[in-house]
């Protein structure tokens, strides 16, 4: 562990109150996310720890206070871990505390907690996942590779295997933050996909009978609710019901048995079909405002995802997106919110050529980089957009406008990815040249923005002073 992450570690952890405050601890993709006893001792020390080196800024939200370091936000999580006796909310068995036990927050925080942790372990093979059928779209298009080949085969496995085996993967998620066995839970949803029970689905909605009761099967593969519901109602059933009744000497074969027997059932009767129904209800009526008020939604998304992420509450969409890529084949949100990610770096190149500071136009052309390239968004925003004010203004208004053109021509995502100029091809179709005008507008429109309203003094001229030790974070 490097000397720079340990002191980091140390001057977070004492500033927060120290390891007796912490009752849990677990990190995102960009964030260390504590769980306090006293959260006043920490919110008294904000600003000394937005001053530590490593250190982009401090949110409190969702019951929670967190710590914004960056990509290597697992190694500042590392170095916590090996200096104090903190409880990891990312233990097996365990599970995420902060979103099932918390008795702060109302339940709409505590939801957006359970999202967050249920999707941060997946966003990635997801993204890589996605991009890899992108590149397919490219090799075939170009005739670069037969769609009939084997290697075209092997690679599409490789890129459709996370979205066709995504409740698989949400159930083992979604197990460890409802604290239920994780191998169970994989095996109810796994026989939803198996080939005897995929053999009866000719269509979905058809009726077979369990037991002389009606069962309406429905194609689980690729859906988003069904595997989340069914795990989160096993891990009751398990907690309730299981672990109080079965015999310790038993439970190495009758608790999974009963497990099983109860819920594959229950799941494909009830859940199940309520859960495929639900999700495409959200997915209709989503896409319904998109067609009949594209140019509305898109500036909503395009203007506000910046703010939803800095409160961490764009989890809430996150779902939304990758059903429908999985279901549908495309989405129409992630346009919008790469119309934000653009405008973000804008932002900097704005501050980049309005500032005489050599301090802050050497922060701002070293996180244009890792903006355009690969969606690294939150040096630009902490470090330069809340920090002048006047920047987040004008990305606001860019990523406006342009998330509303992009709405309005419903402009579409094939796959899953971090909106970056490396991902372009992941918007390849019809609709692609929107995007490109789209991205593009919004990125010179908030550059031009920021240079014509400035930053105020302190920006343009003052010396600046805050710690340059400022590490890139994934647009989430």
């Amino acid at each position: 562990m490097s000397k720079d992450y340990k002191q980091l570690a140390t001057a977070v952890v004492t500033a927060i109150g120290g390891e007796d405050n912490v009752i849990d601890l677990y990190h995102c993709i960009t964030r260390l996310r504590f769980r306090l006893k006293d959260q006043s001792k920490a919110h008294a020390n904000i600003d000394e720890i937005k001053k530590i080196p490593g250190v982009l800024s401090v949110v409190e939200a969702n019951g929670q206070f967190q710590v914004v370091i960056g990509n290597d936000v697992d190694k500042a999580y590392d170095a916590v871990m090996d200096q104090y006796k903190i409880q990891s909310a990312l233990e097996e068995g365990n599970g995420d505390t902060v979103a099932t036990d918390a008795p702060k927050g109302n339940p709409l925080t505590r939801f957006f907690n359970v999202l967050s942790s249920i999707f941060n372990p997946v966003i990635m093979p997801l993204a890589g996942s996605g991009m890899i059928k992108a590149l397919l779209v490219i090799c075939t298009t170009f005739g670069w590779m037969s769609a009939k080949s084997s290697t075209y085969l092997i690679l599409t496995a490789a890129g459709n295997a996370v979205f066709y085996f995504l409740p698989l993967f949400l159930a083992i998620s979604a197990a460890k933050v409802f604290k239920s066995n994780q191998f169970i839970a994989l095996a109810i949803v796994a026989a939803l996909l198996e080939p005897n029970f995929t053999s009866m689905i000719t269509k979905n909605g058809v009726t077979v009978d369990f037991f002389g009761i009606p069962a309406i099967l429905m194609t689980y593969s690729g859906t988003v609710i069904p595997a989340i519901v069914a795990i989160y109602v096993y891990s009751l059933f398990e907690r309730k019901v299981l672990k109080r009744w079965v015999p310790k000497s038993l439970e190495i074969f009758l608790t999974p048995m009963i497990g099983l027997l109860v819920m594959v059932p229950l799941t494909v009767l009830v859940i199940g079909p309520i859960g495929v129904y639900l999700g495409d209800a959200v997915g209709n009526g989503v896409n319904f405002i998109s067609v009949h008020s594209g140019l509305l939604a898109g500036a909503i998304i395009g203007g506000g995802w910046t703010y939803l992420v800095m409160i961490g509450i764009h989890w809430g969409v996150v779902p939304i997106m990758v059903n429908n890529i999985a279901t549908r084949g495309y989405d129409t949100i992630r346009p919008m919110v790469a119309a934000a990610t653009f405008a973000s770096a804008g932002a900097a190149l704005g501050v980049f050529f309005k500032t005489k500071d050599k301090d802050v136009k050497s922060l701002a052309l070293s996180s244009l980089v890792p903006a355009l390239l690969g969606g690294v968004t939150e040096p630009i925003v902490y470090g330069l957009s809340v920090r002048f004010k006047r920047p987040l203004i004008a990305q606001t208004i860019a990523g406006a406008i342009a998330g509303g053109f992009m709405g309005a021509l419903q402009t579409k995502a094939i796959v899953y990815v971090f909106p970056a100029l490396t991902t372009l091809p992941a918007f390849l179709g019809k609709t692609f040249v929107f995007y490109l005008i789209g991205i593009t507008m919004a990125f010179f429109l908030s550059a031009i923005l920021t240079y014509v309203i400035g930053l105020g003094e302190e920006g343009e001229s003052a010396k600046d002073t805050t710690p340059q030790l400022h590490l890139p974070v994934m647009v989430k």
